[in-house]
């Protein structure tokens, strides 16, 4: 029997039908920042999800702590992006239940999901199914995660996995360059998986202006996640509404 899709799931399908491309904030609970203000400022500025997580978190009570102070202020989903079963904890609305389908360790394609799916049955978090993979090398999620990276000049090879996430049943889709990579996904990329994979296509990593998420957008991403930029740039906010506002032109 299939897996039933859950009301959150149900909920970002819609959103895309209405805005057609959207952009969701990736936070990292471990940072030395305000959390709160941060998600507060980015739901303001036209966020329609909240991602939190990553490959380098390991405080299962910082997070879950983070998780329980952002549900009670925001209306956008708030969705556990972990990437490792030190990501799972209870309180969010869902978590992208993901499989690194180009890692070359077997715990990051099956193992960690193994131990972590008795912990998400006991919070009664709702799981969407999600093929993850890495482009490029030099991030934190490529060198965590033990992949064997797609070169950012193989569009042929993304295609391969992207069908294989496909007829396993993944809904999305998630192409991650990384915190730390060299440079983004491709358009052509996108653009190439894009024909083949017909679920939801999250796209992230290097995304900083809006320029850049726009290409990606129009490539065929339904979901650009903006992360680095937050982090990393000390006024941040008024590119970020600029992302906003030029993906849903």
């Amino acid at each position: 029997m299939a897996m039933k899709i859950g009301i959150t799931e149900t909920k970002i399908m819609e959103k895309i039908k209405k805005s057609g491309k959207l952009c969701y904030a990736l936070i990292d609970s471990q940072n030395d920042v305000d959390v709160c203000n941060i998600v507060s400022n980015v739901v303001n500025f036209g966020a329609a999800g909240i991602l939190i997580g990553g490959s380098s978190v390991t405080d299962q009570l910082e997070l879950s702590r983070t998780v329980t102070k952002l549900k009670s202020s925001i209306k956008v989903p708030l969705i556990l992006f972990p990437g490792n079963v030190t990501g799972v904890v209870p309180g969010a609305d869902a978590i992208l239940f993901t499989s690194l389908l180009n890692s070359e360790n077997p715990y990051y394609i099956t193992g960690a999901q193994a131990l972590g799916a008795l912990t998400i049955n006991k919070y009664n978090l709702e799981t969407i199914p999600t093929g993850y993979l890495i482009i490029g090398e030099g991030s934190t999620a490529w060198f965590v995660g033990q992949a064997r990276a797609i070169p950012f000049d193989k569009p042929g090879i993304a295609i391969m996995y992207s069908l294989a996430a496909k007829y396993m049943g993944m809904r999305f889709l998630y192409l991650e360059a990384g915190s730390g990579a060299s440079q983004h996904v491709s358009p052509q990329m996108i653009a190439a998986v894009r024909k083949y994979y017909d679920g939801v296509l999250i796209v992230g990593g290097g995304i900083t202006d809006s320029e850049t998420a726009s290409t990606i957008a129009k490539a065929g991403a339904d979901i650009i996640v903006i992360g680095t930029l937050i982090e990393k740039q000390k006024n941040w906010q008024d590119e970020f509404q600029r992302i906003v506002n030029e993906i849903q032109k």
